[in-house]
């Protein structure tokens, strides 16, 4: 038998990522679409009517799926949040209120205490933080990480474990779809670099060190290590690059640390449907990743990895890539859940 689930924000850029990939999953049955005021009443099709920014088509099988509001009352037990945070605390808490549990894209409760930030293959311990939640009897929030903070932690999650992380620089250079729609302006990117997103650095810095935290009971005691981030838009479509300096504590060579990355699976007996079978591809050609060419690696639920090379500065630098709002995004939100119905709680 299928979960029922949900799309809350079922019309916006991430809402149309998670009808995409929903569509045939072997776990989960898509029933209901929600929106705002103005969606609800709608078909799906007509709703989205001018706004579908996909390159694949509508899915057939959701055209007709009348859009409704964005309170309880949804036949599913389980529902996907791509809600603007204006409004995401306030309709998921009451969605777990009433029961429904909630796999959250928003960053309203991301760093909530009890609330898991939840990457499968870094931090599956964290679900336990559910248990300490009292929304409902079978109500809950779990929450995936800002996108660039989410690839930036995958990529690096083999190191941390074995090597530990003791000081980390990041540069970013992200995606416009990373903005939503519609978006940056078309004359203030084309022909540009935009060297400033709001709120992005301080959600890697704090969300990065929940993540790699260590569970503690009831709460997560964060990871301890330096972060220094600085954030930029770039005019590509989808596709998050991330330049690396990074110090460990302790030294290692740099085939040790090619050999971690290449081996890290720590979801491979799950067989999650989402999960791909590399979570971190390597490259040893200089000239890859590239966007253009590896953001749909593992159908962009894999992180690529780079240029690994000895840094003057710290210890090693490296080039990360993912696909925003799939692994970063979407994708996330849906591999969450695969992990907690794979934990039987769900």
């Amino acid at each position: 038998m299928k979960i029922k689930v949900g799309v809350l924000g079922a019309t916006g850029m991430v809402g149309q990522r998670f009808i995409q990939l929903l569509e045939n999953h072997p776990w989960f049955e898509l029933t209901e679409l929600a929106a705002s005021k103005n969606s609800a009443g709608k078909s799906y099709e007509e709703a989205v009517k001018g706004k579908w920014k996909l390159l694949t088509e509508i899915p057939e099988e959701f055209k007709n799926l009348k859009v409704k509001e964005c309170i309880p009352g949804l036949d599913c037990d389980l529902v996907f949040s791509a809600l603007d945070s204006d409004i995401a605390e306030a309709v998921e808490q009451d969605f777990a209120k009433n029961n429904y549990g909630v796999s959250s894209n928003s960053k309203n409760h991301r760093m909530a205490e009890n609330v898991p930030l939840l990457i499968p293959e870094v931090n599956a311990d964290h679900l336990q933080l559910i248990k300490k939640q009292d929304f409902s009897d079978k109500g809950f929030i779990v929450t995936n990480p800002n996108c660039s903070t989410a690839i930036l932690c995958l990529a690096l999650a083999p190191l941390q474990k074995k090597f530990g992380l003791s000081k980390l620089n990041v540069v970013t250079l992200q995606a416009l779809s990373g903005a939503g729609y519609p978006g940056v302006a078309s004359m203030d990117i084309l022909d540009n670099v935009i060297p400033f997103i709001g709120e992005e650095e301080e959600k890697i810095n704090r969300e990065s060190k929940k993540i790699f935290g260590s569970l503690n009971e009831s709460k997560i005691d964060s990871a301890e290590f330096n972060l220094s981030a600085s954030c930029n838009r770039v005019n590509t479509s989808d596709g998050h690059l991330e330049c690396i300096n990074l110090e460990l504590k302790e030294k290692i060579e740099k085939e040790e640390l090619i050999a971690e990355l290449k081996k890290f699976n720590p979801l491979k007996e799950l067989n999650l449907p989402s999960s791909p079978s590399k979570p971190i591809v390597v490259f040893e050609n200089d000239s890859r990743p590239q966007v253009k060419f590896d953001r749909d690696a593992g159908k962009g639920m894999s992180v690529s990895v780079g240029r690994i090379r000895e840094d003057d500065l710290l210890d090693y630098k490296m080039i990360v890539l993912g696909h925003n709002t799939i692994r970063g995004a979407a994708g996330a939100a849906i591999l969450n859940a695969e992990l907690m119905k794979a934990k039987k709680l769900l």
